[in-house]
């Protein structure tokens, strides 16, 4: 008998830095969200689309729980909140090494207590668990809480055990069509796509004080043929920050550290690309801009 195709909506929802962009990457197979050792590097609802044999599974990455400081925190707070109520499936992200139930992490129980939905525990960075006792720990603690579908302790960097959270997933999908084209693995737009990588590359190489207060804006973005009729993108973006200290630091002695934000966001988007990127990066101070209202909007959920 022919397995029936299901579909549906999962939610990964988790505090910052528990590695959930890293995961729907991971998931994926590709690119869609920026990785960076840093807090709050997801600011808005990111979706991916896996296309099994018998599924497609929309993943939607949500930002980090946080304690707000800026009416842009307190969008990205509204938006993880909403994608707790209102998917087939959460993926719940802890960090496999905590000890005890945070506060970050309570405020997401509750309010998935309140949702009611299935949810699945994933436990993430298992690499990084010494003693297995800790482990079996953790999971009591979180398995009087609530009734979660399943438990899967992965580790997102070392592709330990992901099969298993797409296998779980699948149990608790609904039959249904596919939503997006199998060809797709994100909606993202090219520009946001582009954004995204000129972003990460900046919260990578940036002292700790300067990349929460940047966001970047694709200008221009237009392929192109070369004089040996080669396919090429023209990409002129501008990266925004909120001092003129700020300014010097991201651009750098001579230019040097703009220089490689470019020339890692050039790589990065040649391959997703699959074609040569010519990228041009500007610099400019917008002061204050996490509580301008015109800006943070392109935040918001559509």
């Amino acid at each position: 008998m022919e397995e029936k195709f299901k579909s549906g909506f999962v939610s990964i929802v988790g505090r910052t830095n528990v590695g959930k962009s890293t995961i729907l990457n991971a998931l994926v197979g590709e690119k869609v969200a920026a990785v960076a050792n840093k807090t709050q590097t997801t600011r808005t609802a990111i979706k991916a689309i896996v296309n099994r044999k018998n599924s497609q599974i929309v993943f939607i990455d949500t930002p980090g729980i946080h304690k707000p400081k800026s009416k842009l925190s307190e969008t990205m707070i509204e938006t993880a909140f909403t994608f707790i109520g209102d998917v087939d499936v959460i993926l719940f992200v802890i960090d496999g090494t905590s000890k005890e139930i945070g506060r970050g992490d309570q405020r997401i129980l509750d309010k998935i207590k309140e949702s009611g939905r299935k949810a699945i525990l994933i436990i993430n960075k298992i690499d990084m668990v010494q003693n297995k006792e800790d482990l079996l720990k953790i999971i009591a603690l979180y398995s009087k809480e609530y009734n979660f579908s399943a438990v899967v302790p992965i580790s997102a960097t070392q592709k330990q055990n992901l099969e298993d959270v797409l296998v779980e997933i699948e149990k608790n999908l609904k039959e249904g069509p596919a939503y997006y084209d199998t060809e797709k693995y994100t909606d993202q737009t090219l520009r946001q796509l582009a954004e995204e990588m000129i972003r990460e590359k900046a919260l990578k190489l940036l002292d700790d004080e300067v990349p929460h207060g940047i966001y970047v804006e694709v200008e221009k973005m237009k392929k192109r043929k070369t004089k040996e009729n080669k396919a090429i993108y023209d990409i002129e973006a501008t990266i925004y920050c909120l001092r003129d200290s700020h300014k010097g630091i991201i651009i750098g002695k001579e230019g040097s550290m703009l220089k490689k934000i470019g020339t890692y966001a050039r790589e990065d988007l040649e391959k997703i690309l699959d074609t040569k990127v010519n990228l041009k990066i500007w610099v400019k101070v917008k002061e204050d801009w996490l509580n301008d209202n015109s800006i943070v909007k392109k935040f918001k959920l559509n």
